[in-house]
């Protein structure tokens, strides 16, 4: 049977899914897949894997997609990151059984994918981005699909998103942001660019920013036209947000955990979950925060996210009829809801540009201009400094570069003695 594409795909594969959850590094999980999917998701995406890893590891592919058949993880597409036509069919061709798509990450905007030139910083080459998808054309059993962030320029996201459908994309998503629009700088996804690329391509697209609850995944394909919507943050502070509904933390807190118990995962995605549901009770209840970051069983996280429940209902029990949630939340700290991610501060708008998150941090936390981690270091120990016209200076090797070494006879090897005959003793020690 030929291999479905573009519209019968999504409508027959893909059920025709419109809530969809987002590829999030060590965040969507089997268990947040499942948990997800039982409050309205309808289309799940693996978290992004590295082809090269995913061919030469075995258990990297068992850890992350060999695991026992999971009938209600279904659809899946799993997403690749790659800059490789032949690993990244190479890596397709291991995972497509156990999947309904291949997605390729076109959209990472992290430090890390700049260093491995994949992701959002392979968006200016598009030869090569095009081998690549014909080759995993021809090659899978299942479609290949991608998920790329825009240009500043609509006609020229509108070019390149073409240039990807010709290439052999199935399916295509648009984060609504440039690949310099994160952290701090995120600001506004562009909905006026996913919409172009809708209407100019013959292939289902999904829209991904500004999703934080189901009004704005109506807003967003009313709006644009798309055939579905992909959320991420939104989806981590409130699973339930493709349901309609904000329930209270604890309840999908306590539903994860069930899940973890019979579907294993990292503890480090678990305590990362626990951390986004709860995001807005920790500022409350500051010490119970500190609890979640150090307990190392999945029982004593457990058990912190109880305590965190019973907090919230003696906070419940003195609530005063009337009253208000505190800031600009719209509900109460115990209630899941949207977390705004904060902007550069207010002021400095005309001179923050293109600058780093890192300058953007030591502008507003530090005085004297160290990074956090720095401070940090300084706190360990008063008298350290970082002023680079402090540090001891090295002669270079002309060799390789490196700092120079000296060495230095042992003084007692110098004595006159028998023992200095035993060719068995070290003649000297190296001093740096």
């Amino acid at each position: 049977m030929p291999k479905l594409q573009g519209f019968e795909f999504w409508s027959r594969t893909l059920r025709g899914a419109r809530h969809v959850v987002a590829p999030m590094v060590d965040q969507s999980e089997l268990a947040w897949r499942l948990l997800s999917r039982r409050h309205g998701a309808q289309l799940c995406y693996t978290p992004m894997l590295h082809a090269q890893v995913f061919v030469r590891d075995a258990n990297y592919r068992k850890e992350n997609l060999y695991c026992d058949v999971c009938p209600e993880d279904r659809p899946l597409i799993v997403q690749f990151c790659a800059n490789d036509p032949d690993v990244f069919v190479q890596a397709a061709l291991l995972a497509q059984d156990y999947c309904d798509a291949i997605d390729l990450n076109l959209g990472c905007p992290q430090m890390i994918a700049k260093r491995g030139h994949y992701g959002a910083f392979l968006q200016e080459e598009w030869d090569l981005l095009q081998r690549m998808i014909q080759l995993a054309h021809e090659k899978l059993s299942v479609p290949v699909t991608c998920k790329i962030r825009v240009f500043p320029e609509i006609d020229k996201t509108v070019r390149y998103a073409q240039m990807l459908e010709k290439a052999g994309c199935q399916l295509l998503t648009v984060h609504g942001r440039t690949k310099e629009q994160k952290g701090p700088l995120s600001g506004a996804a562009s909905w006026e660019h996913i919409k172009a690329v809708r209407k100019a391509v013959a292939i289902p697209v999904f829209a991904n920013g500004n999703i934080r609850s189901l009004q704005d995944v109506e807003r967003c394909i009313q709006d644009t036209g798309v055939q579905g919507v992909m959320s991420a943050e939104g989806n981590l502070h409130n699973p339930a947000l493709f349901e309609g509904r904000s329930p209270a933390v604890w309840e999908l807190a306590e539903e994860y955990l069930d899940i973890v118990q019979l579907h294993p995962c990292p503890l480090s995605c678990v305590r990362a979950h626990l951390f986004k549901l709860w995001h807005h009770t920790l500022q409350v209840h500051q010490q119970l925060r500190d609890e979640l970051a150090k307990v190392k069983t999945l029982e004593a996280i457990a058990a912190v996210s109880h305590a965190l429940k019973l907090r919230c209902q003696e906070d419940m029990s003195r609530q005063e009829e009337g009253a208000q949630p505190a800031g600009d939340l719209p509900f109460f700290h115990w209630i899941c809801q949207p977390y705004v991610r904060p902007g550069p501060r207010e002021g400095s708008k005309e001179n923050s540009g293109s600058r780093s998150k890192r300058a953007l941090e030591e502008e507003e936390g530090n005085t004297d201009g160290l990074s956090k981690n720095k401070q940090k270091k300084q706190l360990r120990n008063p008298h350290k400094t970082f002023d680079p016209s402090l540090k001891p200076k090295y002669a270079k090797c002309d060799q390789c570069g490196n700092p120079k070494v000296c060495v230095q006879p042992v003084p007692w090897l110098l004595q006159e003695t028998s023992l200095q005959g035993d060719s068995r003793l070290p003649r000297s020690r190296i001093a740096f």
